[in-house]
């Protein structure tokens, strides 16, 4: 019995040794085997956004770089099916070797997306590309809208070409978008017979109303665009953004601490607000002084390495003046036909670095239309008279310092007073001149 229990135990310890203790990886096969097949996890793929949601966004550099992306598509699939643009018949024709006519809708379609196209370049102020568009549909896809012509003269305004844009505006059907842009342009050209005759089309839709408060606001007459929009205001409470232009005109009127209250209420509920934060640190400068006024720019500035590298040309302009011109030579000149202030706040920094002939070249053709105009065409005058011992540039001086002195609107106004004085020092009235 022990001899077969023997040769047993020798032979399963033999077949042992010749089988392996299963591995790691067998177990685990196993128990994968066991469990069932594992299901690949797909990661979601992000959903193309909605030109619509876009828009309502107001997200227009988005909207811009989806449509120029379809446009792009469509292309390469006409490209690729054989049909090929012709300009001279503004028509796509077929070239031998094509396999997929196209879409009888394609047309159709790459027109509704450069008209996108151009409404979301024009709201982002990018109104080259705008007008662009409007040139390309007309030439090369004939798109013959009548209002067309009031849309690219919209443009050619926001550009600066003012007689141009009146040219093309005439081309255009009457209404009341061409009467607000002939009212704008008939103002920006100096011309008040024009300015009166738009002005008696304008109606009281909200549209016309808040034309007629930009024109008073850029006339100086800041209590009467106050006026409307506060009635704009009651009469629409969801047009918060009327806010910022009530605070932009009681900035102008010099009352900072009404304009901070209304902005901070605005600047709760849309706290990204560019000009609502630029216009806070101004009043905020007014108030108190440069680096105040840096602390409410932050949220603008935070990622740019330096001044020139600030996305918005009106922060960037406004932080050269916070910092009493630091970079002003690097940032103003390049901003002299974007903001008017510019070309005021370089010839600041001429007068304070004594480069008087400088600051004398940038105003002389300036004709003066506010009283600071008047007042810096007033001093650059007058140190040039001093300079070059010249009656004439004093005598100018004299002139400006009395038209502000004497105005009804700055007489009582220390600018008013100091203008005053200025005026009789020149003539040698100095006991006129210590009365004021």
């Amino acid at each position: 019995g022990r001899a077969v229990a023997s040769r047993w135990l020798a032979k399963h310890c033999a077949r042992s040794r010749d089988s392996p203790l299963p591995s790691a990886a067998m177990m685990l096969t196993n128990k994968a085997r066991q469990q069932g097949p594992r299901q690949a996890v797909q990661k979601k793929a992000p959903e193309t956004p909605k030109l619509e949601v876009l828009i309502a966004n107001r997200d227009y550099v988005g909207a811009i770089t989806l449509l120029e992306f379809e446009i792009a598509q469509q292309a390469d699939a006409r490209s690729a099916s054989g049909w090929q643009h012709n300009p001279a018949t503004r028509e796509y024709e077929w070239v031998v070797g094509g396999t997929q006519p196209p879409r009888p809708d394609d047309s159709t379609e790459e027109v509704r997306r450069l008209l996108w196209r151009a409404y979301a370049a024009f709201h982002c102020g990018d109104f080259k590309k705008a007008l662009d568009t409007y040139t390309s549909l007309a030439e090369d896809h004939g798109y013959t809208d009548p209002d067309m012509h009031t849309h690219a003269a919209c443009c050619l305004l926001g550009l600066g070409w003012y007689k141009e844009a009146e040219e093309r505006a005439s081309q255009g059907p009457a209404s009341p978008l061409q009467n607000r842009l002939l009212f704008h342009l008939s103002h920006r050209m100096n011309d008040e017979a024009k300015l009166m005759v738009h002005h008696q089309k304008l109606h009281d839709r909200t549209e016309d109303q808040l034309s007629l408060a930009s024109i008073h606001y850029l006339r100086n007459h800041f209590q009467e665009a106050t006026d409307i929009y506060k009635r704009l205001l009651l009469e629409n409470r969801d047009f918060t953004a009327l806010n910022v232009y009530v605070a932009l005109c009681y900035y102008k009127l010099d009352y900072y601490d009404v304009s901070l209250d209304i902005l901070n209420s605005y600047l709760s509920t849309q706290p990204d607000s560019a000009v609502a934060l630029n216009l806070k640190a101004c009043n905020q400068f007014r108030l108190y002084d440069g680096k105040a006024a840096e602390v409410e720019l932050a949220p603008l500035v935070s990622s740019a390495p330096s001044i020139e590298k600030v996305e918005f040309d009106l922060v960037r302009h406004n932080m050269v003046v916070f910092r009493n011109g630091e970079r002003a030579m690097q940032v103003l000149p390049a901003l002299i036909d974007v903001i008017s202030e510019a070309r005021l706040n370089l010839v600041i920094y001429h007068m304070h670095n004594s480069e008087v002939e400088e600051a004398y070249n940038l105003l002389k053709d300036l004709e003066p239309t506010s009283p600071q105009e008047y007042i810096l065409k007033g001093v650059v005058n007058l140190a040039m008279g001093q300079s070059l011992d010249s009656r004439e540039h004093l005598k100018v001086a004299q002139q400006y310092f009395q038209l502000v002195g004497a105005s009804a609107s700055e007489c009582d106004t220390i600018p008013g007073r100091q203008c005053m004085a200025s005026c009789f020092f020149i003539l040698r009235q100095f006991d006129d001149g210590a009365s004021f």
